[in-house]
């Protein structure tokens, strides 16, 4: 199939590329997003994400990877002039594709565990794209089986999050909901809430981590809210040496799940 050619940044699906980058209201309108490079569509790929346009700057990437044609027959295949690339690439630093793909329905219904003792990180209402992306980073590395998002405060698929997480928003098995649609669903699955939390709480160290478990973080600047901590089995604490009382949340969680990790023999 002959690939169409765009030079104009006027043209429509350029317009079209910038509105999914710069506005969730598009992207949920359309349930439409845009990936950047070629680790990121691969991971995309990998996680089953389905292209429906794929774009190359023959200048910088001449020809498009085989396979992504393949496994996504039905895309539309674009050319774009150096000049359109890089007025549609968000990174400086870029490789000369990119895509459209389209958005999953991360419906707490469609977690699967394939464990009896799942190992679950749950993050109420983050605010920051950077803190979202750090943390599915944190859970890729540590391969936990689920990341919960309650009350989310950004859409999934911001360009910030997808690059800050380095395609882990691809890899990550991820559910989001309502606080008490969460809690529900933990509490259904007979999963142990620990809730990291500086009141009424237990040296993260001396506690078991080994059942069923989610541990659970908050915003750094207020905290789990009376829903988390009244539905909580155990609050957990990272003890602090120095004059401050918490740290940044995804160095928070990546030291709570790899104690948990580290129990369960990884």
């Amino acid at each position: 199939m002959e690939a169409k050619i765009i030079s104009s940044v006027q043209n429509s699906l350029v317009k079209k590329i910038l509105l999914l980058k710069e506005k969730s209201r598009e992207r949920r309108k359309t349930g439409l997003f845009v990936v950047e490079g070629q680790r990121e569509l691969e991971l995309a790929q990998k996680g089953g994400f389905y292209f429906e346009t794929l774009l190359h700057c023959p200048e910088i990437l001449p020809q498009l990877d085989t396979s992504l044609i393949s496994k996504n027959p039905n895309a539309e295949i674009v050319q774009l002039s150096k000049q359109v690339y890089e007025k549609v690439a968000y990174r400086e630093t870029t490789e000369g594709i990119l895509a459209i793909a389209k958005a999953k329905e991360h419906s707490l219904e469609d977690i699967q565990f394939s464990t009896k003792t799942p190992l679950v990180l749950v993050a109420e209402a983050p605010e920051k794209p950077g803190n979202v992306g750090a943390l599915l980073r944190t859970a890729d590395a540590a391969a936990v089986d689920a990341v919960l998002i309650a009350n989310p405060k950004s859409d999934l698929y911001n360009p910030n999050i997808i690059r800050s997480s380095v395609g882990c928003v691809f890899t990550n098995q991820i559910g989001m909901g309502s606080s008490e649609e969460i809690i529900g669903f933990l509490k259904e699955h007979q999963i142990k809430i620990n809730c990291a939390a500086l009141t009424a709480s237990k040296n993260y160290a001396e506690c078991d981590f080994t059942e069923a478990t989610a541990i659970v973080v908050g915003t750094e600047a207020t905290g789990l809210t009376e829903d988390w901590l009244q539905n909580s089995d155990q609050n957990i604490i990272i003890p602090m040496q120095g004059e401050i009382d918490s740290m940044n949340v995804s160095v928070s969680a990546a030291i709570l799940i790899f104690e948990a990790k580290r129990q369960r023999g990884f």
